[in-house]
Parts: C-alpha cells; sequence; structure tokens
C-alpha cells in the first residue's frame, strides 16, 4: 500500500465539562447541583477586574465547599483600554461590548477548540431565557435545572443545604456582575453608593457630559449619576421602593435575605446571562 493511501486517524480530544460561574445564585446552586455528580467538571470565573468585593469572598466560599479551584479568566485587556477602543461609548444593553470582551472571549480563548458542555444554571421556571450561545461549534450548552424541573425554590434550598446562602452584595443589589453594571436598578445604584462610595465615584467618573447640549454617554438611560444622587431623587427612589415593598408584602414568608432578594427581581430587565446567572 502506497502511503499516500493511509488514513491517518486524528485521536479524539476528550469532551471538557465546564461551569462558569458568575458568583450569582443560580450558577453557584448550579455547581453545588453538580459538585457530586460530576466530579471532572471545570470551575471557572470570568473576572472582568471590576469586580465587588463581596463577589470574590463568595468565590473564596464557594472553592472552600467545592474542595476544588475555580479558574480565574482575565480579559487581554482591561475595561479601560476597551473604553479607549470604543470611543468612550460606555457599554448599554444594546451593545454589550463589556461582556463581549471582558466575559466570552477570555472564555473562549480558555475553551480553545476542545469540545466542551457548558452546563448553565437557567432554571425550569425562566422558559424566556436562552443563556448565553457560543459562535464556536465545539461549545455544547446542557441546563440541568431545566431538565430536572429545578425552579427558584429549589435555588434556594440547594444554596441553603450547601451553607452557601446567598452573596453579601444581595442585601442592595439583585444580580452579580460588575459594580458599574448598567442593568441594575436605580436603588442598587443608591445601593453602590451606600455600600461602596468609591465604587460610586469611580463609575462617576466614567461618564461623559456635553455641558453646551445636554448629549453624553450615561450608565442610566437620560439620567447622569451625578443627578441620580441628589438629595430629593434618593428620597423618590427610597419611597418607591417602600411602596413596592408594601405592595408585595403579602408574597413574603419572612423578612430574611431570601425574600428581599426575590422582592428585587425584575424578570424584564434580565442582563448578560454570562455575567448574571
Amino acid at each position: 500500500m502506497s502511503q499516500s493511501t493511509v488514513n491517518f486517524q486524528q485521536p479524539q480530544k476528550k469532551v471538557r465539562h465546564i461551569l462558569s460561574l458568575s458568583g450569582g445564585k443560580d450558577s453557584t446552586a448550579l455547581a453545588v447541583y453538580l459538585r457530586d455528580k460530576l466530579p471532572n467538571l471545570e470551575y471557572v470565573f470570568c473576572d472582568t477586574g471590576e469586580e465587588l468585593c463581596e463577589t470574590y469572598d463568595y468565590l473564596d466560599r464557594m472553592e472552600a465547599y467545592l474542595g476544588r479551584k475555580i479558574e480565574r479568566l482575565n480579559p487581554e485587556r482591561p475595561f479601560q483600554h476597551y473604553l479607549l477602543v470604543y470611543g468612550g461609548v460606555l457599554p448599554d444593553p444594546r451593545t454589550r461590548w463589556c461582556t463581549r470582551m471582558l466575559k466570552i472571549r477570555p472564555f473562549e480563548r480558555y475553551v480553545k477548540d476542545d469540545p466542551v458542555i457548558l452546563y448553565v444554571g437557567i432554571r425550569s421556571d425562566e422558559p424566556h431565557r436562552t443563556g448565553y450561545v457560543s459562535t464556536k461549534p465545539n461549545i455544547i450548552p446542557r441546563f440541568p435545572f431545566v431538565e430536572d424541573n429545578i425552579t427558584l425554590e429549589g435555588v434556594h434550598r440547594l444554596l441553603e443545604k450547601s451553607g452557601l446562602g446567598l452573596p453579601d452584595y444581595y442585601r442592595w443589589r439583585s444580580r452579580s456582575g460588575c459594580y458599574f453594571c448598567f442593568f441594575q436598578q436605580h436603588r442598587e445604584w443608591i445601593g453602590l453608593l451606600e455600600n461602596h462610595p468609591e465604587l460610586f465615584r469611580k463609575a462617576m467618573k466614567y461618564e461623559k457630559i456635553d455641558q453646551t447640549t445636554g448629549e453624553g454617554y450615561t450608565w442610566i438611560q437620560r439620567e447622569s449619576l451625578p443627578q441620580l444622587i441628589r438629595p430629593e431623587r434618593i428620597a423618590a427612589i427610597k419611597g418607591e421602593y417602600e411602596r413596592r415593598k408594601k405592595r408585595k408584602a403579602a408574597f413574603r414568608r419572612n423578612d430574611s435575605l431570601w425574600n428581599v432578594f426575590a422582592l428585587d427581581v425584575d424578570e424584564n430587565r434580565d442582563g448578560c446571562l454570562i455575567c448574571h446567572l
């Protein structure tokens, strides 16, 4: 047989099983759920460098519970570099360039061309959410909570039983992600001001307003952070939040942190799932 007719078969790559953690409740609960089911599961966290200290503390607690290292994936360049690349235009719900450059690219660089099953923490009571869908054909998503009919209440039970509970930032925030996330509600921006004033001031410096035309780039549509923190505006935001609490009081079982979180969930403001699960 001539060498030209020999079939040189390439060895098949081993399939990797990966869970991308956001520092939020759903991906954490999924890590708890899969810990003993998939001993070869890889845990990763895409670290933008713009996270809350509470997120890092929670990741440390997760590592202790899982008994496994969580790989921290960093972007090639910091947020400030990409902000210059995009001409000072802040990311928003339409462009989401921060997710693309600081989260998705580092994750896909880590995966390379290896065949991967990516486990996503979308729950069975979230039919409108589809999760991060890669353009890379070697990454196949899987949704264990959907497959096993696990809802928000099930996520709660998993976190409570594990002893991890919720991250401390849920005292004033309803989502994981960068401290300047544009998906934050107004009350959460006030929470950032009250809990991390230095980070609020840092976020405020990224905004640009043309004093002549009034046009510019702000984190919140049609409102700048200096406008948000006027005393009368803060009072109005807090007042509306208290009214919401009273309207939903009938659905609350007690005053636990879990129920405060449940009150804040806004299903119409879903963030980038690789950031907020």
